[in-house]
């Protein structure tokens, strides 16, 4: 998109027709005290190739390790013809379509996308994404509180297998609307949700169960006995996913007898790179009979006068832009470019390719497991079937490991000590298709290293071995 300047000309030519002097004047209304006054720590503007020689080196300053982190963020291959694609400017620049007319290569997409997540959660519905999958959970227990008339409750049962942050996030957003979260303990044998906790909170009123699958530690919960249990006690279900792992586990449509009601998680996965942070987006679907509690957008297709297929924005008496406060959700735009991403990402792979993909990955956390576990005093925390993440116990500090293994280009993994202070010496790694047989016995001897030398002598970095 061309950068289109004003000149001094254009200026003083708008200020003559406004029929004011400055552009000083032009803002007068804005009391001084709320000006930021000179910016004078603001260096001096620099030239294209400047910048692109100062972005080179700090690019080059974060390297390229070997990365075992997961924890809700994967390294994953992206086609390269993914964000070729998504990056044209009739994607990288489009905005809301809200003329229908004018938006029909943006909401074929969407409604593309749409399509192929009901296919992969085995809902009814989706939107066309959230922000993350943090915020697409707090959306999640939104729609529960209001949609579930057999509660006179706002409390969610919450596991404490949930990834940390999005409890944080889903506390932060809904503890002011006086929703409380009431966490579940989970058994330390398995690191699945204890069942036995759970049966606690019977007859209690609650309005609906997050069910993560997989869970924070990477182990599958028994999704059928708890959406079970949660629909025998009155509640909604909530599942939270990585679709990329539905491609080989049964979908949140198919858990139990009926289904889990509502289905959300993080799309990063799908087509986003680690970059940084973000931006990520989040998924949301649900069951039919809820769809008029669902924030964000809806695609829907029809045909026109001539009897050509078009797509248009459906449901819109609930969005912000048209109902203000009485909204569902004061969301009213979505991660667009990644969800573009995404669909290009699922339409080049397919089914077949999304199921080799998540069959990689599996192969790749278990063949990780059983480097490190060859390692003596390095043993794995949990019983079970995992996807992705893998808790082993280490028998030294795992911030001083992961610490003098980053100093060797390698991401060791994500240290449980801060949230799950109960497990010890505990490490959350994760191996993706991207990591292969070297990466892995890389990792194993680098750790083996490390393991020796801080037995010998704690927290020191050493040289490059």
């Amino acid at each position: 998109m061309p950068f289109i300047p004003h000149t001094e000309e254009d200026i003083r030519e708008m200020l003559a027709v406004i029929g004011v002097d400055s552009i000083d004047e032009l803002f007068d209304e804005i009391p001084p005290g709320l000006r930021c006054g000179t910016l004078d720590k603001i260096p001096e503007g620099l030239s294209e190739m400047e910048i692109s020689r100062l972005m080179q080196a700090r690019a080059k300053e974060d390297g390229q390790p070997l990365c075992f982190i997961g924890a809700g963020a994967y390294d994953h291959h992206i086609p390269a013809a993914v964000w070729q694609l998504a990056t044209r400017g009739e994607f990288y620049t489009a905005y809301t379509p809200y003329q229908a007319e004018a938006s029909q290569g943006t909401l074929q997409l969407l409604y593309e996308f749409q399509s192929m997540m009901t296919a992969l959660t085995g809902m009814d519905v989706s939107n066309t994404s959230l922000y993350d999958g943090a915020s697409a959970l707090a959306e999640a227990v939104l729609m529960a509180v209001r949609a579930n008339r057999k509660s006179k409750s706002k409390r969610i049962l919450v596991p404490r297998t949930l990834h940390p942050s999005y409890r944080k996030v889903v506390d932060a957003i809904v503890r002011n609307q006086q929703i409380e979260l009431v966490e579940v303990p989970y058994d330390q044998v398995s690191g699945r949700t204890n069942l036995v906790e759970l049966d606690g909170f019977s007859g209690e009123d609650f309005a609906a169960l997050v069910i993560p699958q997989p869970n924070f530690f990477g182990v599958l919960e028994p999704v059928d006995e708890l959406t079970d249990w949660a629909h025998a006690n009155g509640m909604l279900t909530i599942g939270v996913v990585n679709p990329l792992a539905l491609a080989i586990l049964k979908p949140p449509g198919e858990w139990g007898v009926d289904g889990a009601d509502i289905c959300c998680g993080e799309g990063q996965p799908l087509g986003a790179p680690l970059a940084s942070g973000g931006p990520y987006f989040g998924i949301l679907c649900s069951t039919q009979k809820l769809v008029r509690q669902m924030p964000g957008r809806i695609i829907g297709r029809t045909l026109d006068l001539d009897g050509k297929t078009g797509y248009a924005l459906t449901l819109q008496a609930r969005e912000q832009h048209i109902r203000r406060s009485k909204a569902t959700s004061n969301i009213c735009t979505n991660q667009g470019l990644v969800v573009t991403a995404a669909t290009i990402h699922m339409a080049l792979l397919g089914a077949q390719g999304l199921e080799r993909t998540a069959a990689a990955c599996l192969a790749s956390t278990q063949k990780l497991t059983e480097a490190l576990t060859s390692l003596q005093g390095v043993e794995p925390v949990f019983e079970g079937a995992v996807f992705h993440e893998k808790v082993l116990r280490l028998p030294i500090s795992p911030k001083d490991a992961l610490k003098l293994l980053a100093a060797h280009n390698l991401l060791g993994g994500y240290d449980l000590g801060g949230e799950y202070p109960e497990l010890g010496n505990a490490v959350l790694v994760c191996a993706t298709e991207l990591r292969t047989d070297d990466d892995i016995e890389t990792y194993r001897s680098k750790l083996e290293r490390v393991i020796q030398t801080q037995i010998q002598t704690p927290c020191q970095l050493k040289p490059d071995w």
